[in-house]
This record gives structure tokens, C-alpha cells and sequence, in this order.
């Protein structure tokens, strides 16, 4: 017996084998006892040698069967010191094994665990990221207050890893040390309002799960998270969905006001209406884009498969929607019924509670709440009460056919309460009342008592409502009072006989005779009513019932239940007169005859919407420890700038266009017309002069010769030659609107040099816009200063002794791909392309830049071009400037900045003129979500050893013949993705870098060839969704024979491009 249970407990027959060597009895009197506690003092001993072993193998065996045990719920803590000797072991699967058991009995063997503090202290270090989180999760499981400091210490720097793995440990570790030490808040609220800094999903629901342990009051740390965990909020772990979802709630009820109002109410005196006329005349309600951000981004997660997560969408939407909108949460909510009985009870709890409110949304599921046979009784107790709350006067009769199947269940509580269900019915829609009041009446008919005594406790608050019409039913419930053994059911006829005993003269004495006879084995609750009875009768009827009254009286004086000899007591004083009682018995008929009220039945969730939905509360009718109560809506809203992220200024965009362009009017003028004028003719010449071009960059350390060098067009009005090399690109795809829109040019002969005619089309385009000597000379340092301070990192930042290595250049791949944004037939004769120039944007560094062509393609002029309203409201676009006036076949070219955050969600936006408005969608592509970076080979293998693990993501790809040499992988790559290369010492080996434009996150990716046309493809970055996508297009390219063609020494010049940086030193 006991081999074999040593043998199941360790899973190997060698050690049953020696188990049985070992136990085999010496003797008949001593085996079975020594048998019986050896197995348990042995069953261990195996596992304890195996981690004693110095082979690696047999140790990482034995932890496999340690947390095997742990697994099944058995208890492995003896095995604690001979585990714990392993936590140094350099093998990095046994260490996982090893800190896996040391979190489940850490807080046992406390004395044990502190001693290898400082090996936990050195693996927190660990270049594995799953070994510093390990140990971080170790750490925090010990709960000795001596090791604080130790551990806030190690949070702090877990908060600021590398990895977000890490990070998301640090989050949870500081729920466990405010729990150890409290006085620790204010240092861990500086940790949390760190991480909730961060962008990455796998730490947002962690780092909001601490803020709601240690400070939910600090609602301050949301506010300039509070659009990014919005945006993030897809994206997160489903359990970390549910939490902020719930965070977000309480915090829109504190910042926004109620989206219920009604601004329809008029004054009630003509007085207050002129006193209070501009009050009257109120704004309608406007949402905050805040509040409809929060609302737009939590809907799509009503499709989520998690059930909490739906949930919790849907109280959010019960809590903080328009009352037109909530209507969206009832199919997901329907579609949870199909869940465990377990899901179903708290979803059926929670529409219970809503149908009371707002019957409307769940009228067009009825049939999903009708009851199963396989339904278990607490299930089908909550759908009957969602189907009576559900109750009209459209449905009552599909209801009222559907009960009366319910009625004959063979669960009899169910039965019951149905029953009810019917009187409530009853009570709430008039037109039926008679109707159910008969099918009661029938019930009464019904072999089972219990029904019958429901029906009777029915009627009778029926009854109330209508005495006067119902004699009959009370008679027929009097003839039935023998067969009737249920005490409320009897206790109830006996109150109706009693209260309307004048409508039944004749059968209430002999009813009172009846129960004179049995009243001492009658239950306590029908001997009160037997009283009361008597005593009703005793004042209207006093001829035939004194004797029996007296009687009854006399028996209830002597009863063992000491309510029954008060009551008896207090009604003798009250009725019958004597010197003792005074003048009570004069209100005697006044007191025991009053007109009850008709008694409401009401549903028992009525009162449960005083509980947010979702909440155990709720469920429990009850608040329960750590429930945060919704705070009302304020009556004013706060403000809402505090919800804005600093951002740098955009700069004021210059559009060559073929028409009007409406210019910001300023009352200041800091020039006047005639040296506005003279500043033209300077500028011309300026422009003219390729000496003079260099003036107004060496100011800021610029010259023209890296300005060209960089492609990028930093400062229009400074007449750089830059400029006029940027240009020509824009000119050949603007020909049309130069055509149209510059008599000038239409003059010049086709003799001239290319070099005039970019000087004359330069002076056309600054006649046009006109911009003042104060415009053209302040916008060049804010360009500058914004490209140095956003688009790339300084020098001391990355490394404080050398040069920095992470640079932003120029794109290296000149052709683009052109889009089309809108045809000229569905825009009434306005079409739009766009592509993407793949050049930094000027106006936001986290925008991503594109340039759309506008053309007219009609008989007629376009005016007043814009973009229109944006989808969603909160995406951040800079607009290009109001074309006033597009001219019949002209076309204009026109830049604009997205802020895509790092998605390849298409951007939604109208484009608009005079007289129509039409819906057009930016798409891109996920590789033109980067900007090129270039470094050393040697620092992208340093970065790349930091991205390693949950960052990386690889594939084995089949080249195609065409695509075998580096210019072909070259062309390929660079086609996909907006990244820099980076030189290798490898022929086989090549390497690309980038980040992404929205959060500057490093992109790397290598594609290693191998033998027989195979190639190893990876790419490293902390974007894992933009990591796959961007493999799959690089996948599709390489695989494909090369279509695109540009020039060779474009890509040459990829690998000796200078950072922009340098220019700036």
C-alpha cells in the first residue's frame, strides 16, 4: 500500500522500488505500522538527491516533478532548502523552475528565503529578462519587513528596465510591498506615475491595478494618461482591460458632465423666465471629445472573447453614455448567455437590473430569456424576473402563454415563483389584472400545496386592489380553507375574511368557528390572524361571535409563544370596555378597521442600481470591502486642458497653390506695405544670388551644400539652394496648376536655362503668398529648433563621451508609391492622390508626413477646399491651409501631417469644398511608419542583444534568383520599409535600421542568407504587431522578383549618408 502510493506521488518506478527495499518489514508486529509512516517520511528523499545530483539534467528533472506536485495541489515545502540551493544554478531553465517554486513558498520559509537575498539582488541584473523578473516577483513574495528598502530599491530600477516585461513585474511587485509597508505610498506613487508614463500595453494594466491599490483617489496621475490608456486600450491584456476600463469610469464621472440632460425644461413663472432669460436660453449638450474618445475606443471590445471585458464595456456605457447609445452593449450582452451557468448568473443579474430602467433594449430578445429545462433554478429565478420586468401590454400575452407552462414545473420553488411573477403582471398593467386574478383562482384547484398556497398569497394582495369586485373569490377561497394546510396560505384567507368580513356576513362566524376548534395546534402565524379575526368580528358582529371571540381570547391568554399572549392581552384592552382600558376601546374599530393601502410588488433589483454594474457589490445586494461608489456628474465640467500633452508648436505650412490662398489676417502689421515690398525684391534677389544663399543658414550652423545633402526642405523662405533643388520634384507633379495659375510662366520662352525657371517660379509662388520679413526670417530657428529637439536625440543623451550612434537621416528610396484618395467622378469633378515623401514632418515629430495631389477635373471652378470633421474626433492631423480657388484641369500639391501612432489604422477624414463634403481614408503602409536611422554594426549588435526574446520575430524566407544580390535585397527592402542601412562586414549578412515615427521605437532588421536561395529574415523591436506586419510585407517583397527600378546610386549613397545631427554641432 504504501509503495503504491509512493510510486503515484513521485510518478517513477524506481523509487517505488527502493521505496519497497526500504519498507520491507523486518518482523510480522512492527512492518504495517513502519509501512504506514514511511511513505510519508521517504516520498521525498528521491527528489532531494536528484537536486543534490551534480548533473543538470537529473536537477531540472526533479523541478519539473517539484512543480508538478505544486500543480496538483500538493504540499512540496520540505523540499524548500534542498530547492533553494539552486537558485545560482547558471542554467537558465532550471532557474525559472527554481523561482517558480520559491514564489509559492517564499512567504512560508521567510527565515530560509532571506538568505539567498543577495543572489536574488544579483539576478535582478540578469541579461535575461524572464531571470530579472523572476527574481523581482521572488523578492517581493517575502514578506519581512527588514527587506523594504531592498525592495523599493529593486522596484525603482525594475521600473526603469528596457524590458516591458520587467516593467509589468515592477507594477505588481508594488501591490505587495504597499500591502507590507503602507508608509511606502508616497515613494510607490512616484514609481506609478512613472509607468503610467509608459506606452507600452503590457504594462497598462498592471501599473492602473497599483494605482487603484495604492492612491485610486489621485486622480491628478490620470490626466495626461488618460488619452493614451484610451488609445492603448485594444491592445492590453484582457484582465488589464478590465481594470482600466473600470479606472476610466470613476474617472469620466468625475470629469465630464452628465451626457442625460435635458434642456427642455421651461421656467414655471414668467418671472424667473426674464430673470433668468440667459439661463433659459442654454447651450445644448455638447460632449467633451474626451468623453467621446473613451466611449468610441472601449465599443469594439464589446466583440471581445473575455466575458469580464464585456462586461465591464457595458457597464461603462450604462454609466457614462447617452441614453440613445447604450443600446449597443444589449446583443454582446444577449451573447454571454450562451456562456457557463456562472457567466450567465451575473450577466442575468446585471440585465435585471437595467430592464427595470429601460424595458426598450432588451424588448427584442425576449425569447432569449425564456426559460430551458436544463436551466439551474437560480438561472431560471433571474430570467423570470428579466421576462416580468420585460412585461407590457404589447408582450403580456406571449408572457402571461409562457408562464402558465412554468406553472406546471416540477420544481416547485420555481413554481412559486412564477406565481408571483403573475401578480406582478397583474399589479403593473391594469388590463390584465382580471385575467390573471381568474387563472389564479384556478390554481387553487391545484394538487399542489404549494402553489395553491402561492396563489392564495397572491390573491389576496390582488385583492386589494379591487375588494368590492371580488366577494366571489373571497367566497371560493373560504369553501377551500379546509383543504388548504400551508399556515401563510391560511394565514392569508383568514386576513381576507377578516378585512372585508362585512361583504361576507355570513360565512366569516362560521369560518371563526372552525378555527376555535383547531386554534391550539394551528402554527403561530395563524393563530395571530385567528385574533385579529375575531377581534373584526367582535366589532361588527358582535351578536353571533362574542362567545366564540371571548373563547379564542381565553385560549390565546395561556399560549406558549409569548407574541400570541401579548397580542391576545392587547386586544381584550382594545375591544372589549372595561375601567381599566380607558377610553382606547372608543378607537377600537378605528384602529383594527382602518383602510389598508394596496400593497406594491416590486422587483427585488430595484434598489440594486445604487451599486456600479459588474461590481460584487451589485451582485450581492450589499457593499463589499474596497467597493468605490460612482460619484454624481458634476454640474460643471473641469478643465479639460489638463488632459493635454505638451507638444511642440506646429510650423505654419507654405502651399504652392494655383489659386487663392486664405492668409491669417493679424490687426499688427510689424512691417509696412512699402518695406514689405522691398522685402520682396531682397528676397528675389537673394535668390538669385547663390552666394547669398548661404547668409541665412550659417546663422544656425546650417550650409547649403548639407542642406541639400539632407533633402529636406527645412526652410522655404530662406532662398537656400536647398530650396530650389526640393522644389523641382513639386514643380514636375504641379506643371498643370504653374500652367494655370502664373501668367508669368506661360511667357517664358523654352530657350531659357532650368536655372532661370526655377528662379521665375520661385518669385511667382512669394508674390502669391506674400509672407512679411518677419515671417521669413522667424520660422527658420523654430524649424530648426524643432528638428533638433524632437527628431533627434542629443549628443550626452546616448553616450556622454563619444559622439551619439542612433541617428535620424534622410530616406534613401526616391520613387514612391501614389495612392488614390478620391476620383474625380465621386468628387463631383475634384480628384486626390497622396504618397508618402518619406521625409521628416515639420510640423509634429511624431507625424508622419504625406503630400496629397488636388486636381479639378470639371468645366468649373472649386472653392474653399479644407478638410472637413475627422473620424475618430481625437486624430491628430495638421490640415493644409484653405485653398480659395482651384481652377478648371489645375492641379496643386499639398502637404500634410498624420499622426498615426505607430498603427496602420486608415486615417478618416472629409475632404471638403464650398458646396459638398466627402469621405476619404489615408491608409499606410506599415514600413512608412518608420524614419531611417544609421549607426555602426557594432552598436545595432548591442542593440539587438537588448530586443531579444519577446522582441524578436524571425522567418526563414525563399529568395527569389532575382533577388540574391545585396542591391536587389537593398531595392527590396527599402521599397517596404523607410529605413537606413547599416554597413556589415558580412557578404551575407545585411542590416537595416529605423524607428518608429509615433514613439521612436528602434525597428532592426537583419536578413542573413543562407545556402540554396534560403535567407534567415528578423526583426527586433519592442512593436511586436508592427513586427509581424512589417515581416509579412518584407516576406511577400523578397520572395518576388524585383519590379521597381531606381537608380543604383541611390542606395550606394544610403550607406554614407551623414547624420543630420552633425550638422547641428
Amino acid at each position: 500500500m504504501s509503495t503504491t502510493a509512493l510510486y503515484n506521488d513521485q510518478g517513477g518506478a524506481e523509487a517505488a522500488v527502493e521505496a519497497g527495499q526500504e519498507t520491507t518489514p523486518t518482523s510480522s508486529s512492527t512492518g504495517a505500522s513502519f509501512g504506514l509512516f514511511s511513505a510519508d517520511f521517504k516520498k521525498n528523499d528521491d527528489l532531494k538527491e536528484m537536486l543534490e545530483s551534480n548533473k543538470e539534467s537529473l536537477k531540472l528533472e526533479a523541478m519539473k516533478r517539484i512543480v508538478g506536485l505544486i500543480a496538483k495541489g500538493r504540499n512540496a515545502s520540505d523540499l524548500f532548502p534542498a530547492v533553494v540551493k539552486n537558485v545560482a544554478s547558471k542554467n537558465i531553465e532550471l532557474k525559472k523552475l527554481v523561482y517558480v517554486y520559491l514564489v509559492r513558498y517564499a512567504e512560508e520559509q521567510q527565515d530560509l528565503a532571506l538568505l539567498s537575498i543577495s543572489t536574488f539582488q544579483r539576478a535582478l541584473k540578469d541579461p535575461n529578462q524572464f531571470i530579472r523578473a523572476s527574481a523581482l516577483r521572488v523578492l517581493s513574495s517575502i514578506r519581512v519587513p527588514i527587506i523594504v528598502p531592498i525592495m523599493m530599491l529593486a522596484i525603482k530600477e525594475a521600473a526603469a528596465d528596457l524590458s516591458p516585461y520587467v516593467r509589468k513585474t515592477s507594477a505588481h511587485a508594488i501591490q505587495k510591498l504597499y500591502s507590507l509597508d503602507p508608509d511606502q505610498k508616497e515613494q510607490l506613487i512616484e514609481v506609478i506615475e512613472k509607468l503610467l508614463k509608459d506606452k507600452s500595453t503590457l504594462v497598462a494594466g498592471s501599473v492602473v491595478m497599483a494605482f487603484e491599490e495604492v492612491c485610486p483617489d489621485r486622480i491628478d496621475l490620470i490626466h495626461k494618461n488618460y488619452r493614451k490608456l484610451c488609445n492603448l486600450l485594444v491592445d492590453v491584456e484582457e484582465w488589464g482591460q478590465v481594470v482600466i476600463i473600470s479606472m476610466l469610469t470613476r474617472y469620466a464621472r468625475t470629469q465630464f458632465t452628465s451626457p442625460w440632460k435635458e434642456n427642455n425644461e421651461k421656467a414655471f413663472y414668467d418671472s424667473d423666465s426674464e430673470e433668468k432669460k440667459g439661463q433659459t436660453d442654454a447651450k445644448p449638450y455638447i460632449m467633451d471629445p474626451d468623453h467621446r474618445l473613451l466611449l468610441r475606443n472601449t465599443k469594439p471590445l464589446l466583440q471581445s472573447r473575455n466575458t469580464a471585458v464585456v462586461m465591464s464595456v457595458a457597464q461603462l456605457y450604462w454609466h457614462l453614455a447617452p441614453k440613445h447609445e447604450v443600446n449597443v452593449v444589449t446583443k454582446s450582452l444577449v451573447r454571454l448567455l450562451r456562456s457557463h451557468r456562472e457567466v450567465q448568473y451575473v450577466v442575468l443579474q446585471n440585465i435585471a437590473t437595467m430592464s427595470i430602467q429601460r424595458k426598450g433594449l432588451f424588448e427584442p430578445f425576449l425569447k432569449s430569456f425564456y426559460v430551458r429545462s436544463t436551466d439551474a433554478s437560480h438561472i431560471k429565478t433571474l430570467k423570470l424576473e428579466i421576462l416580468t420586468n420585460l412585461a407590457n401590454e404589447a408582450n403580456i400575452s406571449i408572457i402571461l402563454r409562457e408562464f402558465q407552462t412554468y406553472v406546471k414545473s416540477q420544481d416547485k420553488a420555481f413554481a412559486a415563483a412564477t406565481i408571483q411573477a403573475i401578480g406582478r403582471c397583474a399589479t403593473n398593467i391594469s388590463e390584465v389584472t382580471d385575467t390573471c386574478l381568474n387563472g389564479l383562482v384556478l390554481l387553487l384547484s391545484n394538487r399542489d400545496e404549494i402553489v395553491v398556497a402561492e396563489s392564495v398569497v397572491v390573491i389576496k394582495k390582488l385583492l386589494q386592489t379591487q375588494p368590492s369586485q371580488h366577494s366571489e373569490i373571497i367566497k371560493h377561497m373560504a369553501k377551500l380553507f379546509d383543504n388548504i394546510t400551508v399556515p401563510m396560505a391560511r394565514a392569508s384567507i383568514l386576513w381576507l375574511i377578516g378585512e372585508y368580513c362585512e361583504r361576507v356576513p355570513k360565512i366569516a362566524p362560521d369560518v371563526l368557528r372552525k378555527m376555535a376548534k383547531t386554534f391550539t395546534t394551528e402554527e403561530d402565524i395563524v393563530k395571530l390572524q385567528t385574533v385579529n379575526l375575531a377581534a373584526k368580528l367582535y366589532l361588527t358582529n358582535s351578536k353571533q361571535t362574542k362567545l366564540l371571540t371571548q373563547y379564542i381570547l381565553n385560549l390565546g391568554k395561556y399560549d406558549q409563544n409569548y407574541d400570541i399572549r401579548d397580542r391576545t392581552r392587547f386586544i381584550r384592552q382594545l375591544i372589549v370596555p372595561s375601567e381599566k382600558s380607558g377610553s382606547l376601546n372608543k378607537y377600537a374599530r378605528r384602529i383594527l378597521l382602518a383602510p389598508k393601502p394596496a400593497p406594491v410588488l416590486e422587483s427585488s433589483f430595484k434598489d440594486r442600481d445604487r451599486y456600479q454594474l459588474g461590481t460584487l457589490s451589485h451582485s450581492l445586494n450589499i457593499k463589499a470591502t474596497g467597493y468605490q461608489e460612482l460619484v454624481d456628474w458634476p454640474a460643471v465640467a473641469p478643465d479639460q486642458s489638463v488632459r493635454n500633452v505638451e507638444v511642440i508648436e506646429p510650423v505654419q505650412e507654405w502651399v504652392p497653390l494655383a489659386g487663392k490662398v486664405k492668409q491669417p489676417k493679424s490687426d499688427d502689421k510689424f512691417y509696412s506695405d512699402d518695406e514689405d515690398e522691398k522685402d520682396e525684391e531682397g528676397s528675389d534677389s537673394s535668390g538669385s544670388d547663390d552666394d547669398s544663399s548661404t547668409s541665412s543658414s550659417e546663422d544656425y550652423n546650417l550650409n547649403s551644400t548639407t542642406v541639400s545633402n539632407m533633402n529636406v526642405n527645412l526652410c522655404t523662405e530662406s532662398g537656400s539652394e536647398s530650396e530650389e533643388e526640393s522644389s523641382e520634384e513639386s514643380e514636375k507633379t504641379s506643371s498643370d496648376s504653374g500652367k494655370s495659375s502664373s501668367g508669368s510662366e506661360e511667357s517664358s520662352s523654352e530657350s531659357e536655362s532650368e536655372q532661370k525657371k526655377k528662379k521665375k517660379t520661385k518669385k511667382v509662388l512669394l508674390k502669391k503668398s506674400k509672407p512679411t520679413a518677419a515671417d521669413r526670417y522667424s520660422k527658420i530657428p523654430s524649424v530648426c529648433q524643432t528638428l533638433k529637439a524632437s527628431f533627434f536625440f542629443p549628443v550626452n543623451s546616448v553616450c556622454p563621451d563619444v559622439a551619439c550612434f542612433l541617428f535620424v537621416t534622410t530616406p534613401a528610396f526616391g520613387p514612391v508609391k501614389t495612392h488614390e484618395l478620391l476620383h474625380h467622378m465621386t468628387g463631383k469633378g475634384l480628384s486626390a492622390k497622396y504618397h508618402f515623401p518619406r521625409q521628416p514632418c515639420l510640423y509634429q515629430p511624431s507625424m508622419v508626413a504625406v503630400q496629397v495631389i488636388l486636381s479639378n477635373s470639371s468645366d468649373h471652378s472649386l472653392e474653399e477646399i479644407h478638410i472637413g470633421d475627422r473620424n475618430p474626433a481625437s486624430l491628430n492631423i495638421h490640415c493644409f491651409n484653405t485653398i480659395e480657388r482651384l481652377e478648371p484641369e489645375a492641379s496643386v500639391t499639398v502637404s500634410m501631417g498624420i499622426d498615426f501612432s505607430d498603427s496602420t489604422q486608415a486615417a478618416n477624414f472629409q475632404l471638403c469644398t464650398k458646396d459638398d463634403q466627402f469621405n476619404v481614408s489615408i491608409q499606410p503602409a506599415v514600413g512608412e511608419l518608420l524614419m531611417p536611422s544609421t549607426m555602426t554594426e557594432q552598436d545595432f549588435c548591442k542593440e539587438q542583444g537588448k530586443l531579444l526574446g519577446m522582441n524578436e520575430t524571425l522567418a526563414t524566407v525563399t529568395m527569389a534568383t532575382a533577388n540574391a544580390s545585396s542591391q536587389a535585397i537593398n531595392t527590396q527592402v527599402l521599397s517596404v520599409a523607410n529605413v537606413g542601412v547599416v554597413s556589415s562586414s558580412h557578404n551575407s549578412l545585411h542590416r537595416f535600421a529605423g524607428r518608429t515615427v509615433s514613439s521612436g521605437a528602434l525597428v532592426l532588421v537583419s536578413l542573413e542568407l543562407k545556402e540554396s536561395s534560403t535567407a534567415l529574415l528578423t526583426i527586433n523591436t519592442e512593436k511586436s504587431v508592427m513586427a509581424s506586419m512589417l515581416l509579412r510585407d518584407l516576406k511577400q517583397a523578397l520572395i518576388c522578383c524585383s519590379t521597381s527600378s531606381f537608380l543604383p546610386s541611390t542606395v550606394a549613397a544610403c550607406k554614407h549618408q551623414k547624420p543630420l545631427c552633425e550638422f547641428y554641432k
